[in-house]
């Protein structure tokens, strides 16, 4: 005769039952998905012989060191370092300053406003990249228009396909990169949102008496905000500038759309892009991507190590 189960052995078994849908989909989706790109990254697989790719293929290096070695490569991850951290430091600041302007829940009309902050953020991505392509375009863009109306600009800029561009600052002229700060001006402007949710819930949680208290002693606006909202602030900015980083680091199709890689914006994401369409070389494609996710468990293992004991200590 069969034991019958003990009260925990069934519960066991409907836990098992109620998790395993959930372990099936992160299966299919997220870990098959990781082991096949790590096993076409060590084998020489282009779209010719990709049928033949298999679990017991020949493994090598050789595509690492073609991603590696190959031209243009290092100077797309020093983009990619300065789109993510420009994109990353300029959204949470136009979320901050957002934030800052709208946390007064006494004004009338702040939800109408709150929700027109979002716009940004939940619009898609082909249609504002198309606005801002128009607005920025040297031929008919609104913004060269104004520029040479009223700021007094002897020719239209391209901002999108202009790699450099001269800058007179007090007699010393400056080689900006025209192009990349387009780009990071964008991607700054679209998830600035993003951070204004984050923030703004953060401040509406700081206590008024402490801000009052501090009003009562004499307190400018700047040394409260320096000594009083920072400081509460400190924890979710540290989280949302690891989101954003990781979010950003692996951005392609603002990018893509936006100048399509060229005019000094090729990111490493834009490379993974390119192997794959113009080279259609698979395996150095993942191997790219392997490269480029090996950089993001770095940072994100700098950040457990020694941000996150910090932040949780402050919650």
């Amino acid at each position: 005769m069969k034991k019958p189960l003990t009260l925990r052995q069934r519960e066991n078994r409907a836990g098992l039952a109620y998790l395993s849908p959930t372990l099936v989909v992160v299966l299919v989706v997220v870990v098959l998905p990781i082991l096949w790109t790590v096993m076409l990254a060590f084998q020489r697989i282009r779209l010719i012989n990709l049928r033949r790719a298999g679990v017991f293929g020949d493994y090598s290096l050789a595509n690492i060191e073609v991603v590696l070695t190959s031209p243009g490569f290092w100077s797309s991850l020093w983009t990619t370092v300065i789109y993510t951290v420009g994109s990353t430091l300029g959204s949470i600041a136009v979320g901050l300053i957002a934030a800052l302007a709208l946390r007064d829940s006494r004004k009338r009309g702040r939800t109408l406003v709150r929700a027109s902050v979002l716009l940004p953020y939940v619009a898609p991505v082909v249609a504002v990249t198309f606005v801002w392509t128009v607005l920025l375009s040297p031929q008919f863009g609104l913004l060269n228009d104004w520029g040479m109306r009223f700021l007094g600009w002897d020719r239209p800029i391209a901002f999108l396909s202009q790699r450099e561009y001269a800058l007179n600052v007090l007699g010393w002229h400056v080689d900006i990169p025209l192009a990349l700060l387009t780009v990071i001006a964008f991607e700054s402007w679209r998830y600035f949102p993003f951070a204004f949710l984050f923030l703004l819930a953060r401040l509406q949680a700081v206590p008024q008496e402490l801000e009052e208290a501090a009003r009562v002693d004499g307190a400018a606006p700047t040394q409260v905000f320096r000594h009083i909202l920072l400081p509460q602030l400190s924890a979710v900015i540290a989280l949302l500038c690891v989101l954003r980083f990781i979010m950003t680091f692996n951005k392609f199709d603002d990018v893509y759309l936006l100048t399509g890689g060229g005019a000094g914006t090729e990111v490493v994401s834009v490379r993974v892009f390119e192997f794959l369409t113009a080279r259609f070389d698979i395996g150095a494609a993942a191997a790219q991507a392997l490269v480029l996710a090996a950089g993001l468990i770095v940072l994100l293992a700098i950040y457990l190590r020694f941000l996150a004991p910090r932040v949780e200590g402050e919650e």
